[in-house]
C-alpha cells in the first residue's frame, strides 16, 4: 500500500474513488464521486449524495486527477470536471453567468444549489448579478450564508431556505436551467473561499436521467419543506417556511420514506435470486 500526502500548501477535500479492472473487454475504470466525507460514524449522521459510473471521460479526468495529486503529472485541463483551486470557481461563474444571458435571449433560466455555506462575495455578486437580470435563483443552505435575499433592486428574485433536522444537511447540488436543457452537478465544495482557493474539490457533472431525477425529487423535497424549513429574510432574520393553508412538507421524512421503499422493494425483487457461493468464500472443511 502507498500512502500519499497531497499537494503541499492545499488540503484535500475532494471525494473520489477510482477502481481499475481488468476484464474480458479490457481496462475498464469505475468512479465513486461523493460530496461527504468516506466515513462510518459521519455517515449515520450526514446527509450525502454521491455518483457511481463507468463514463469514458470522466474516467479520463479521475486518472489525471489522482495523477495530478500524487505528483506523477502537472495540471491540466479535465473534459468533464472543475476542479479547485484551479477551475471550480470559474466553472462556477460561467455557469450562472450562462443563465443571466439565457434570460436576456426570452429562454428559460433558474439557478438551484444545495450547500452547507455561502461566503464567497464573487459568487454573491454573481447571483445578485442574476437576480437582477430576472434569473430565479433557489438556494437551500443549511448553515452560514452571507447573500441578503429579497433586497429590492438587488436580490427580490432570490429565496434561501435552511433546513435543520434530524439528519444533518451535507450535499451540494448545483442545478442550472440551461434554456431548458437541465445542467446538475454534484460537488465536495462549499461556495467559500478557502474551498474555491486554499483546497482541493471537485465539480462532477450528473448526465444520467434517472439520476437526475433523483436529484430533482431530492431539490424539491428540500426547498418545499415547510416544517423543518426555515426563510432567511432581507434583514438576516430567518422565520419558519409554514404555510397552513397548504400540507406540511417534511424534506427529511419524505426521503426517508422513499429510501425504505425503494429497499424494500429491491429485497423482494431479489428473493427469488440464487446467488452461487463462489470458491473463496467456501470454508477450508465443509459441514457433511
Amino acid at each position: 500500500m502507498q500512502v500519499v500526502y497531497g499537494i503541499k500548501g492545499l488540503k484535500t477535500h475532494a471525494k473520489l474513488c477510482l477502481v481499475i479492472r481488468r476484464e474480458v473487454s479490457g481496462i475498464r475504470r469505475y468512479m465513486h464521486f461523493g460530496t461527504g466525507n468516506y466515513n462510518e460514524i459521519t455517515a449515520r449522521l450526514y446527509t450525502d449524495v454521491s455518483l457511481l459510473t463507468a463514463n469514458a471521460d470522466l474516467a479520463a479526468d479521475a486518472s489525471l486527477f489522482f495523477n495530478t495529486i500524487t505528483g506523477y503529472a502537472q495540471p491540466a485541463r479535465y473534459r468533464k470536471l472543475a476542479a479547485a483551486p484551479l477551475t471550480l470557481r470559474e466553472r462556477l461563474l460561467e455557469l450562472i453567468d450562462g443563465e443571466i444571458q439565457r434570460v436576456g435571449q426570452g429562454q428559460p433560466a433558474r439557478i438551484q444549489a444545495k450547500l452547507n455555506s455561502l461566503v464567497d462575495p464573487g459568487l454573491i455578486e454573481a447571483l445578485y448579478a442574476a437576480s437582477q437580470a430576472g434569473v430565479r435563483v433557489d438556494l437551500n443552505v443549511r448553515g452560514v450564508c452571507c447573500l441578503r435575499p429579497g433586497v429590492p433592486g438587488l436580490s427580490e428574485n432570490i429565496r434561501v431556505i435552511s433546513i435543520v433536522d434530524r439528519f444533518l444537511e451535507h450535499s451540494r447540488i448545483l442545478c442550472v436551467e440551461h434554456g431548458g436543457d437541465q445542467q446538475w452537478f454534484i460537488s465536495s465544495a462549499d461556495w467559500m473561499p478557502r474551498n474555491l482557493d486554499r483546497r482541493i474539490e471537485l465539480l462532477a457533472p450528473v448526465e444520467d436521467p434517472a439520476c437526475r431525477r433523483r436529484l430533482r425529487f431530492l431539490m424539491d423535497a428540500c426547498l418545499g419543506d415547510t416544517v423543518k424549513g426555515r426563510c432567511l429574510q432581507s434583514d438576516g432574520r430567518y422565520t419558519r417556511a409554514y404555510d397552513p393553508a397548504s400540507q406540511p412538507r417534511r424534506a427529511q421524512e419524505t426521503l426517508w420514506h422513499d429510501a425504505v421503499t425503494q429497499a424494500r422493494a429491491t429485497e423482494e425483487s431479489e428473493k427469488g435470486n440464487f446467488q452461487p457461493i463462489r470458491p473463496a468464500n467456501v470454508n477450508k472443511r465443509s459441514e457433511p
